[in-house]
């Protein structure tokens, strides 16, 4: 386990370094980030020449990389071009998505997983029919048509909860949000187990655990439940990364100041700094999250070992 850990790290870096590249890349050549700093009116050329000097961004694009990688590794994401650090960007945005996440993933696991388990163990009945429809609608509908539709149903008609959340944004106002933003994954989480837990049924293990006499609750949760559970945990565990950048249609519906809110005010406002850092950091997440994906197939299967 420890070798494989280690060589899982080992083979993050390159992983790490050619993302953040093509991320860094990218974001240069979304525009001019000095004509968004003029505004609607052009920049004298003293003006943009200093702002340019200013942020660097008068040197070749390979070294303004290796410069703010450089930089990176000492903790400093830079300077948002209102003056403001990067870093403090993220002290206030990522404790909100990542508490917005922790509320998404939960309504993946408790309700994808359990109806995904009921409607396996009842393929073909009507509750198996009912719920394969009702998740098919779900991936139909896109989110921001669920959010702005239960923002309007439970914020503004029936006044359940507040149709945006407040700043300091505390896990009982991103109940309804952390809905929204996990409603397709709940829906493909669903399908996902159903499918898993049919197969997985008709194995041989299953048969002779049965054969047994064990329990019917100790069969499906000891033995059918973990082998299923396999697929499902890999979805929702490359899900996390995407879950906290894929949040701004979210955050934008409920006016919360996470990450997405601030990506969408950084491409907006073509500032690549705050563009960078924030997706630096979710890369981070997303190979975090698979490394830690990986380990779990041990736990959940004894069968697999790692060299």
């Amino acid at each position: 386990m420890g070798r494989y850990v280690i060589r899982r790290l080992l083979q993050m870096i390159p992983v790490f370094f050619g993302t953040t590249l093509l991320i860094f890349l990218m974001v240069n050549v979304m525009g001019d980030p000095i004509a968004g700093l003029c505004g609607d009116r052009q920049c004298d050329p003293a003006t943009a020449a200093q702002l340019r000097s200013e942020f660097g961004l008068d040197k070749p694009v390979w070294q303004q990389y290796l410069t703010y990688m450089g930089n990176v590794f000492t903790g400093d994401f830079g300077t948002a071009f209102n003056g403001q650090e990067v870093t403090e960007l993220m002290a206030t945005a990522f404790p909100i998505t990542i508490r917005l996440t922790i509320v998404a993933i939960v309504f993946e696991i408790v309700i994808g997983i359990s109806l995904g388990v009921v409607t396996g163990l009842r393929r073909g009945r009507p509750v198996d029919t009912t719920v394969l429809i009702l998740t098919l609608v779900v991936i139909s509908i896109p989110t921001f048509v669920t959010g702005l539709l239960l923002q309007l149903l439970l914020g503004v008609e029936w006044g359940i909860i507040k149709p945006s959340v407040s700043s300091e944004a505390p896990f009982n106002e991103l109940l309804v949000p952390g809905l929204v933003l996990a409603s397709v994954s709940l829906a493909y989480v669903t399908r996902l187990t159903r499918t898993s837990i049919a197969e997985n049924a008709r194995a041989d293990y299953v048969r002779t655990a049965v054969a047994k006499g064990l329990p019917r609750r100790r069969v499906v949760i000891r033995h059918l439940l973990r082998n299923s559970l396999i697929p499902v945990v890999t979805f929702i565990g490359t899900d996390v990364g995407a879950l906290m950048g894929g949040a701004i249609v979210t955050e934008r519906i409920f006016n919360i100041h996470g990450v997405g809110f601030q990506l969408y005010q950084g491409i907006l406002r073509q500032n690549s700094q705050t563009v960078v850092g924030f997706v630096t950091i979710l890369v981070l997440v997303f190979l975090a999250a698979n490394l830690i994906v990986d380990l779990l197939y041990a736990v959940l299967d004894p069968r697999i070992r790692y060299a």
